[in-house]
C-alpha cells in the first residue's frame, strides 16, 4: 500500500535543474533551484516525490525521539540523587520542552527549506532573479511565472513580460510565432480615463498587432477574418478596481487565438493606469485559458 509523501521540495518532473515545492497532495507553482549542499533531491518522475523519502525522514524522527526519551531520563534521575546526598529538598532539573525533543530533526542534516514566498507573502522587494515571479518596474507590478511560460529571449518586440517556451514556423509569413505572450504596458490617458474605457480602446490594438499584421509589418497568420467577445467585465487586480475584455480572434491561417486586454490603475508613483495584454492561440497547442485568470489573479505591486 503505497503512502503520500510529505510537504516539501523535491526535485521538479518538468524541469530537473530545479526543485518544486510538493504540499502533500499535489505540486504547487513554487520553484527555486537546488540547495548547494544536504541530502540528494529525489529523481524527476512524472507523478508526485517517492514516499520512500518521507519514510526516511519519519524514521529520523521515530530514532531521535528516542534518544530524547533516555536523556531526559538521566537528567531526572541525576537530579533526583544529587538532591538525596544533599539531604537538601529535592528539585527535578529543568528538561528540554517535549517540542523540541520530538520535533527536531538530527544535526546531520541541512534545515528543512520553507517554500518561496509568493509575491504577496514576501517581505522584501522582489528581484527579476526570483524563479517564481516576472517583475515589471516601469509600472511597479510582477506576475507569477507558471508552468509552461518563460521570460522573453531573443525578442525584439518592446514590454514582453513572459512568452510560452518554444516556438514554431507562422502558419502564413515568414518567421516565428510562440504560442502565448504577456505583455504590459503604461497606458495614455488619451484612451480614456476609467479601467473600463482604457481596456475597451485597447484591444482592438492588441488583436490586431498578434494576430493581424505586426511591428515590423509581416502577417503571420494571414490576417484577422473575424472576432467575437467571449468575456468582458470587472476584476480586482493587485487590490485596485480593474475592467478587462476578452476576444476570440478567427485568423486567415491557422486556429487563431484569444486576446485580452486589462487595464488597472497601478499603485506605483504617479499611479498612472496600466494595461496588461494576454495573447493565447487557440487549439490544443495553446496555452489553457485558465492561465489568463491564474496570472490576473496572481499581479501583485511591488510596493506590497
Amino acid at each position: 500500500m503505497s503512502s503520500t509523501p510529505p510537504p516539501g521540495w523535491y526535485r521538479d518532473p518538468k524541469a530537473p535543474h530545479l526543485e518544486r515545492w510538493w504540499d502533500g497532495t499535489a505540486w504547487t507553482e513554487h520553484r527555486r533551484a537546488p540547495e548547494p549542499s544536504g541530502p540528494p533531491v529525489p529523481g524527476p518522475s512524472a507523478g508526485p516525490p517517492s514516499a520512500g523519502d518521507a519514510a526516511g525522514r519519519r524514521s529520523k524522527v521515530v530514532a531521535l525521539t528516542a534518544a530524547g526519551a533516555v536523556l531526559v531520563t538521566a537528567i531526572v534521575t541525576g537530579a533526583i540523587v544529587l538532591g538525596k546526598d544533599d539531604g537538601a529538598e529535592v528539585t527535578t532539573a529543568p528538561t528540554l520542552a517535549a517540542s523540541e525533543s520530538t520535533s527536531r530533526e538530527p544535526s546531520t542534516d541541512t534545515p528543512t527549506p520553507t517554500p518561496t514566498p509568493t509575491p504577496s507573502e514576501s517581505t522584501s522587494e522582489p528581484s527579476d532573479e526570483d524563479p517564481a515571479v516576472v517583475v515589471d518596474q516601469l509600472n511597479g507590478i510582477t506576475l507569477p511565472l507558471l508552468t509552461g511560460w518563460v521570460r522573453p529571449r531573443g525578442l525584439a518586440e518592446a514590454d514582453v513580460l513572459m512568452t510560452t517556451d518554444g516556438t514554431y514556423d507562422c502558419p502564413a509569413d515568414f518567421g516565428f510565432c510562440r504560442h502565448g505572450k504577456v505583455i504590459s504596458r503604461t497606458a495614455s490617458t488619451d484612451d480614456g480615463t476609467s479601467p473600463e474605457a482604457l481596456a475597451k480602446a485597447d484591444i482592438q490594438d492588441a488583436a490586431d498587432e498578434a494576430y493581424d499584421r505586426d511591428s515590423v509589418g509581416r502577417r503571420p497568420f494571414g490576417g484577422i477574418r473575424s472576432h467575437e467577445v467571449v468575456k468582458s467585465g470587472p476584476a480586482q487586480v493587485a487590490g485596485r478596481a480593474g475592467y478587462y475584455v476578452r476576444w476570440r480572434v478567427r485568423t486567415a491561417e491557422g486556429p487563431g487565438g484569444y486576446v485580452q486586454s486589462l487595464a488597472f490603475p497601478s499603485r506605483v508613483g504617479t499611479e498612472a493606469p496600466v494595461v496588461v495584454r494576454y495573447v493565447f492561440d487557440a487549439g490544443e497547442d495553446g496555452p489553457p485559458l485558465a492561465d489568463m485568470d491564474r496570472l490576473t489573479k496572481g499581479i501583485r505591486s511591488t510596493s506590497d
